[in-house]
């Protein structure tokens, strides 16, 4: 009788599942399937796909779906073949397994579970010091941000006490920037095979003022044009992806580049842009148009790292090939395709691959950081190494100068902020910039 009971219940339990939602299941298959195309950026058919909003409204042909009515539901009516062209144009039919998800999601309602305002993580507990991948003095250096999981972490920039943490949607914070009076924070990270998010932050207050999702993985070198009018973004789609900074509406996307892009820099005027990645290309871009100008490197290695000169229209890339280049950003002679009439300087190899770059407020220094336990500064002038911080025992991923120049931070693997005298290299102090929890090993305070 207790195993006919039982078996009773598991074939009912098996008859029941969990509704479709937007949010969980709905919202996965627009951004991998459809988004390439149907975007702010590129409109195909005036169809933006990126929102439940959006998806409502349609394009030309009318409303993306109709509550309760599949079958007159367009965006279902074209992805099935009911309607020609079938969708994704020119890609693999989706999985019947999709198709039926979108059918009973508009047969239940088509209801929107997705929050106008974007829903926060709570705050992340640690058992121990997460890999830190991006931190930024304030303009003012009174202040430090520095990336946790799933959040930002605003410290007084001695590291003595924590001011904010910022939880977002994003499980991964890689970049972060501030604007020139500090009062924005932006940042770029994402979810892993989710999506991607742009943030922008009142770091003086945490509140999140704004925020945009796009491709379907994590976003990389996030930067704020110095007039503060534009963030620029690179993605694993081979993409960069420009937004308006005061309301993160999406402007353009650049499609020049053949691999992941990792890092983006603007110039001096904010006119123009450089993007760099995997494609070993450091690409110059029109800021206003999203147009192509030109490469402006001989292409070697993949690029992973870029910075621009505070004071001129100069940038140092770096990457796998292990040597920081010096770069002008307006070619002095005729321009001939893959050549290096704009490197200015080669510095000296590194031992190992680069992964942060910065350049001193006063243009007089260049650090460089990657695998290698060592943060090199060089003289940018002569190429002359000046200083080497050590003091990691593992990988470098991010590092800023204060805005006086005379400190040094840098952050990696092993989770600790380390801030360096400049003048000598000479470890000022480190600390853990996430609260461990109770029962935590509690190594790497302040030092």
């Amino acid at each position: 009788m207790r195993l006919r009971v039982i078996l009773a219940f598991l074939s009912l339990s098996a008859l029941v599942h969990a509704a479709p939602t937007f949010s969980r299941d709905i919202r996965p298959i627009l951004q991998k399937r459809c988004q390439g195309c149907h975007q702010p950026a590129s409109k195909a058919s005036d169809l933006d796909l990126t929102s439940f909003e959006a998806f409502a409204k349609g394009g030309k042909r009318g409303p993306g779906f109709v509550a309760g009515k599949p079958d007159e539901s367009l965006t279902l009516r074209y992805i099935s073949g009911a309607v020609q062209p079938r969708m994704p144009l020119g890609q693999p039919e989706l999985p019947t397994a999709e198709v039926a998800l979108l059918k009973e999601w508009i047969l239940d309602g088509a209801k929107n579970d997705d929050m106008a305002a974007p829903v926060m993580r709570r705050e992340s507990v640690y058992l121990q010091p997460p890999v830190i991948t991006a931190l930024k003095f304030s303009p003012d250096g009174k202040q430090i941000a520095v990336s946790g999981n799933g959040e930002i972490l605003i410290h007084i920039s001695d590291g003595s006490h924590l001011l904010h943490r910022l939880p977002g949607q994003a499980e991964r914070i890689l970049s972060l920037a501030y604007n020139a009076d500090g009062s924005l924070l932006v940042a770029g990270g994402g979810t892993p095979a989710q999506f991607g998010e742009v943030q922008v932050w009142d770091p003086r207050s945490g509140k999140l003022l704004r925020s945009a999702q796009l491709t379907t993985d994590t976003v990389f070198g996030a930067s704020l044009a110095p007039d503060g009018s534009k963030i620029a973004v690179g993605c694993a789609d081979n993409t960069v992806h420009v937004f308006e900074t005061a309301t993160a509406k999406e402007l353009y996307k650049i499609g020049n580049h053949e691999n992941w892009v990792l890092a983006t820099v603007f110039g001096m005027d904010s006119k123009r842009f450089v993007s760099t990645g995997r494609d070993r290309a450091a690409k110059l871009i029109d800021a206003n148009s999203g147009a192509f100008l030109e490469n402006l490197n001989l292409l070697r290695g993949e690029l992973t790292a870029a910075a621009r000169h505070p004071k001129q229209d100069l940038i140092v890339i770096g990457g796998e090939e292990r040597y920081p280049y010096i770069y002008l950003m307006d070619r002095p002679r005729n321009m001939k395709i893959a050549d290096d009439t704009t490197l200015v300087r080669k510095l000296e190899r590194q031992d190992g691959a680069i992964t942060a770059l910065d350049w001193s407020p006063d243009g007089s220094r260049i650090a460089v950081a990657g695998a290698s336990p060592n943060v090199n500064l060089y003289d940018p002038a002569t190429g002359e190494r000046k200083a080497s911080c050590q003091g990691h025992a593992a990988g470098i991923y991010t590092l800023s100068f204060s805005p006086d120049g005379a400190q040094l931070a840098t952050g990696g693997f092993d989770g600790k902020v380390r801030i360096y005298n400049t003048a000598d290299c000479k470890l000022a102090r480190s600390f853990i910039p996430v609260p461990l929890s109770a029962g935590a090993p509690q190594t790497g305070g302040l030092q």
